[in-house]
């Protein structure tokens, strides 16, 4: 019997530590102090440098605090393009180039619950997308050719 325990506490902590190393990634917190500043307004955001944070994404959330954003980091500037599905909330996507200037502004892009999910290029290379609340680039006057200012980005991810 205490032979059986054993072996079933070893299957159920092996588990256990299997799934937990096949979780995805969590992108970095806002808390780190990572923001984005365009026209004036500060965004604190949430980096998505690598393969599972980027494709999570934003996704399942249900609401982002107005003066939040996640920033999404590629490797190096290629045509990106975006989708909005499991994604609960309307996003304006910002396409960034190296150098921080927008190339394209994706705006309002709507939920997805099935597919076939629309589809968000960017018309130019970037190497980075910033996804804000709906709306809030139209409110700013947000185009492209405007110049973003990264703050606390770690140097890895710029």
């Amino acid at each position: 019997m205490r032979a059986s325990l054993a072996f079933f506490c070893s299957l159920v902590l092996t588990s256990l530590s299997v799934a937990c190393a096949d979780a995805p990634a969590h992108p970095a917190p806002a808390s780190g102090g990572a923001a984005v500043v365009l026209h004036g307004h500060r965004f604190s955001v949430e980096i998505a440098a690598d393969g599972p944070s980027r494709e999570h994404g934003l996704m399942d959330r249900t609401s982002m605090p107005a003066d939040h954003g996640m920033l999404f980091v590629f490797p190096s500037s290629a045509v990106q393009t975006f989708w909005m599905k499991d994604t609960l909330i309307p996003l304006d996507m910002l396409f960034l180039d190296a150098h921080h200037r927008i190339v394209t502004v994706q705006a309002n892009a709507q939920p997805c619950k099935a597919d076939p999910c629309e589809i968000y290029p960017s018309t130019q290379p970037a190497r980075y997308v910033l996804e804000l609340n709906g709306g809030v680039a139209a409110k700013l006057g947000v185009r492209d050719g405007d110049v973003a200012k990264f703050i606390n980005v770690p140097p890895t991810t710029h």
